[in-house]
């Protein structure tokens, strides 16, 4: 897939501008391999009365097929042996069911370009030495989720002196510990070696609010960063704002806002969205986004809210070159931001769950219907 290479080459990660003709290429050489290989990819897009020739144009690309991230939750499509994945990565599955995806060498070898080029853009990589807390689940042998991995993964920006987990696995399941987390916070912030924090917001809330309550305020070493991702997950109910968050954490970490970083992303579409300086999701090179009407799943004008659906030609196992997720979602133009980025950026503004999506999107429906007779 040399198109592929060359696009996650891309020496400025947010070159969304001159990379438009990279990127089609890229999509459509990608169609064309998972229609060659996957069977049930190919039945899809056959039924669609779709081509990989069809793609003529950038403008093209909303053309593309979607596949509903619910599609994975319920079937297995890869489109290589699994033997010729070194990993494979499930959703967090709140629902109960999980996608499964596969990664190529050649995937993780973009990603790998990928997230140094973030991480570096950012300001993650240092050779400081680095206690991180995470806010999340503890690795074990049978814990496949793409959020495990994709915080284990984070703890090498910086050499680790130590991992702490908040979700414990015990006895069969996970079991937040939170005393523990606080303890080794009093701990840390007595030294001089820089904390991470990295993890699930929801549970970064938790432990903060209960530090507040009993009146606990510490100041991390200088350097120290807060990082979040995952999102609320079942906890969506509790979910506070950016700004409430961020408040808590300067009240009981001494942290500044500066040092804040989210991320946002999919184990359906394992790009790497990390937030400017002003807290936006800026698309990077490596992906589009394209918001479509909830009734008439029609693209949208950029200040419109809609679907997000998230195009990638970075998997060569999976056909997840295009996904609908459940999240309802604005894009914005770029230069609104500030920061100095011109890429459009993205707010999540909710999430629907698949009933809502049926009711409300006839088309949603509708394709549902056609992948699951074919499938």
């Amino acid at each position: 897939m040399k198109f592929r290479k060359k696009l996650f080459r891309t020496k400025d990660p947010f070159d969304t501008h001159s990379t438009d003709r990279i990127f089609l290429e890229a999509v459509r050489e990608n169609c064309a391999y998972q229609m060659e290989h996957c069977q049930k990819y190919r039945t899809i897009l056959e039924k669609l009365q779709f081509s990989p020739d069809m793609l003529m144009q950038y403008q093209d690309l909303d053309k593309l097929p979607f596949l509903p991230t619910v599609l994975f939750k319920k079937h297995r499509l890869f489109s290589c042996p699994e033997w010729k994945m070194p990993i494979k990565a499930t959703s967090s599955g709140t629902q109960g069911r999980k996608s499964r995806i596969g990664l190529d060498f050649g995937s993780l070898l973009c990603g790998l370009r990928m997230v140094i080029k973030i991480a570096r853009w950012r300001g993650l990589l240092s050779l400081r030495p680095t206690h991180y807390i995470i806010l999340g689940y503890k690795p074990h042998k049978g814990n496949d989720m793409a959020v495990t991995k994709t915080a284990f993964g984070s703890t090498f920006f910086t050499p680790a002196l130590s991992r702490s987990y908040a979700l414990q696995y015990e006895n069969g399941e996970y079991k937040p510990d939170l005393e523990m987390i606080m303890d080794k916070i009093q701990k840390f912030a007595e030294g001089s070696v820089p904390v991470r924090f990295m993890g699930f917001p929801s549970y970064t809330y938790f432990l903060l609010k209960k530090m507040e309550e009993r009146g606990l305020r510490v100041s991390l070493p200088q350097h120290s960063k807060i990082m979040l991702g995952g999102g609320w997950k079942q906890f969506y109910a509790e979910k506070v704002d950016k700004q409430t968050l961020y408040t808590l954490i300067k009240k009981t970490l001494d942290v500044d806002e500066e040092n804040i970083i989210e991320f946002f992303g999919a184990a359906e579409h394992p790009i790497l969205y990390c937030d400017c300086p002003n807290h936006h999701f800026h698309v990077p090179a490596y992906s589009r986004i394209i918001i479509r009407n909830v009734h008439t799943l029609a693209p949208v004008s950029n200040g419109t809210a809609g679907l997000v659906n998230l195009i990638t030609p970075m998997v060569k196992a999976t056909p997840i070159l295009s996904v609908m997720t459940d999240d309802l979602g604005v894009l914005h133009d770029g230069e609104t931001c500030g920061c100095g980025l011109t890429s459009p950026y993205l707010e999540i503004i909710g999430r629907v769950g698949l009933r809502d999506i049926k009711t409300c999107a006839a088309g949603a429906e509708e394709l549902l219907s056609k992948v699951e007779d074919e499938i």
